[in-house]
């Protein structure tokens, strides 16, 4: 199926392509550069096979340990990624990119080890993953922005967020059952807005009650209306389903940047009672406190000469 060609110098778009879906972004540089360390591992794979019994077993181990690293610190990468892009966040249980320095280490050492002689094999090994750390860094040590959060209400948070991933999931495999691109970056779209829920509940546990229905029942039914959606177009192509089905995701999509910004909303209220609280407190203390100055609409337009 066509598809419009966006980009700084084309025409703006109409009706139907007024707003393109957004497209998921790929692998970071980072995540890319991990491809280096499975690269790295193959040398001694094919050595193996050159070897003596004993030399085919060291190589083969080195180079599962090198493998085993460049996975752990592919997926370290990504929890870091993920916990850098949130205000709050746990650190990962198991430190990957950690282990897969030491992996690393532990690879090259079996590698170049063949003589009575350790000092060499131990000085790549280090040197190894000094430079693995150096590449890909280390991962989060320390949980952020938690200080204040429920532990039990934080888990509670994930498990109900890893839920409505999977709905989430299930709607992008049904979606490309259909092999229409438009459909398929449609699901995409809405996706990135019930994402900004996750994060905005993620980031405040106190907002699940209000927003566990939106996590829970209204994505199950968003994902069995894609299901059955894409095993009817698979038979007919019927357009008025096409039409209801984006008609629907239409109306998901806006209730759910709504039920975002409510709770926006609704922590700005706490922030501004939290602070007139403090303002009560410190005056009965004593403290003067000057006067905020109002911010309006029409001092904002001013133009300054």
């Amino acid at each position: 199926m066509a598809e419009r060609f966006g980009g700084r110098f084309s025409p703006p778009p109409h009706g139907a392509d007024a707003a393109p879906p957004p497209r998921p972004a790929g692998p970071s540089r980072a995540e890319r550069r991990t491809g280096w360390l499975y690269a790295a591992a193959l040398p001694f794979a094919f050595k193996a096979f050159f070897q003596d019994p004993t030399g085919l077993a060291r190589n083969l181990a080195a180079f599962g340990l090198l493998v085993a690293a460049a996975w752990l610190t592919r997926e370290g990468v990504r929890a870091a990624e993920a916990y850098a892009g949130r205000r709050s966040a746990r650190r990962p249980a198991f430190p990957r990119k950690i282990a897969g320095s030491a992996l690393t280490a532990g690879g090259l050492f079996l590698g170049a080890w063949g003589t009575s002689d350790l000092a060499a094999p131990v000085l790549l090994g280090l040197v190894g993953a000094a430079l693995h750390h150096l590449a890909f860094g280390s991962d989060p040590l320390r949980d952020k922005g938690m200080a204040e959060i429920d532990p039990f209400q934080q888990d509670r948070v994930a498990r109900i967020v890893a839920e409505g991933e999977g709905y989430l999931s299930e709607m992008h495999l049904a979606a490309e059952r259909t092999r229409d691109r438009m459909i398929v970056a449609r699901v995409e779209r809405f996706a990135v807005t019930a994402r900004a829920l996750f994060r905005t509940v993620e980031e405040d546990p106190r907002d699940l009650t209000a927003a566990r229905r939106w996590l829970g029942v209204y994505l199950m039914g968003a994902r069995d209306a894609t299901i059955k959606f894409a095993d009817l177009w698979a038979k007919t192509h019927d357009p008025g389903a096409r039409a209801d089905y984006e008609a629907l995701l239409d109306d998901l999509e806006i209730n759910f940047a709504r039920r975002t910004t409510a709770l926006l909303e609704d922590n700005r209220t706490d922030l501004d009672i939290e602070i007139g609280v403090l303002r009560d407190r410190l005056k009965r203390e004593g403290v003067r406190l000057a006067d905020p100055a109002p911010a309006t609409l029409e001092s904002d337009n001013v133009q300054r000469p």
